[in-house]
């Protein structure tokens, strides 16, 4: 075993790539499949809160509409208000005890997208919020229901503005898994663990792993600007009513 800090760096990254390679890839699937399954139910408790705010323009039943916000409102705040190592070792050791065998991959996985979900449902609702209110009008008067015009109408838009909030979303998602280390998830947090049981060198085995995250987080944040430079992304502006109508009409006449 080398002495001195390089020589000790330089002997982990040598003979421990492999683990930290393995860590990484974890670390990123958990990551991106979360922030997307986060950013899909988030979608749904978003129509799911809007709906209910809308009553007037919405014909569904107004039990389910309320019924359904209510459960929303809690779900967002319970995952908002509680850490998300807790929600990991609730959830995990909750449905460990019930069914007797969970991968703690899998659990991970869905830690994080219930975690997200809660955030993602309110950026898309604000999102929402920021789209003129002349749309939704100009939509009735043509006769589309509520659904349609939030399909064709609303969303295309607040989700465009929402693209921004989502990489940072994934950012966080990329630090945060290392606290999944609790339920034995083998992300980068995890196996630096390892490698430290095994050769007792935790400040140049937690000295690379915090320059891995910090690249990791440059790296995403690096292409999640170049995509909303592609898209050419701007501050939600609501567009002159003329424009408005006549996107309601072809979203119209495509239904």
């Amino acid at each position: 075993m080398p002495t001195g800090f390089f020589p000790g760096v330089f002997y982990v990254l040598t003979h421990h790539w492999a683990i930290l390679l393995s860590g990484v890839l974890t670390t990123l699937l958990i990551s991106l499949l979360g922030t997307l399954f986060g950013f899909l139910i988030g979608l749904l408790l978003a129509a799911i809160r809007v709906s209910a705010a809308n009553k007037p323009q919405n014909k569904n039943p107004r039990f389910l509409v309320k019924m359904g916000d209510v459960m929303a409102r809690i779900y967002i705040q319970v995952f908002r208000g509680t850490p998300m190592i807790v929600q990991a070792t609730v959830i995990y050791y909750g449905v460990l005890a019930l069914f007797g065998y969970w991968s703690a991959l899998v659990a991970g996985i869905v830690v994080v997208s219930l975690n997200t979900a809660a955030y993602m449902a309110e950026i898309i609702r604000g999102a929402i919020g920021s789209i003129d209110k002349g749309q939704t009008e100009a939509g009735l008067a043509l006769g589309m229901n509520f659904c349609q015009i939030l399909r064709h109408i609303i969303l295309p838009q607040a989700l465009r503005h929402a693209i921004p909030a989502f990489g940072n979303e994934l950012i966080v998602n990329i630090k945060d898994t290392a606290v999944l280390s609790v339920i034995a998830v083998s992300d980068l947090f995890y196996s630096s663990k390892f490698i430290i049981t095994n050769n007792f060198r935790p400040f140049e085995v937690y000295f690379i792993v915090s320059l891995v995250y910090l690249s990791l987080t440059l790296i995403s944040s690096s292409i999640l600007k170049r995509i909303e430079h592609g898209l050419h992304l701007k501050p939600a502006v609501s567009p002159p009513m003329s424009q408005t109508v006549n996107e309601v009409m072809g979203a119209y006449q495509d239904e």
